[in-house]
């Protein structure tokens, strides 16, 4: 059992090491998928507000 307890504390570190360089990846990759979600909404609100536009009667 002695041994069973060294080894999971082996991995509790190597998670832990893990998790701190995840952590700063997932910062990154947070950035840029919210980053492409703007680019995305303001393409989006664009075309809604052309198609107002294209739908607006000028003849009132």
């Amino acid at each position: 059992m002695a041994t069973d307890k060294a080894e999971i504390e082996l991995e509790d570190d190597f998670v832990a090491e893990d998790s701190e360089e995840a952590a700063e990846a997932a910062v990154e990759v947070a950035k840029t998928n919210l980053t492409k979600r703007r680019i995305i909404d303001n393409y989006l609100e664009e075309r809604r507000l052309q198609k107002q536009l294209a739908d607006y009667d000028f003849d009132l």
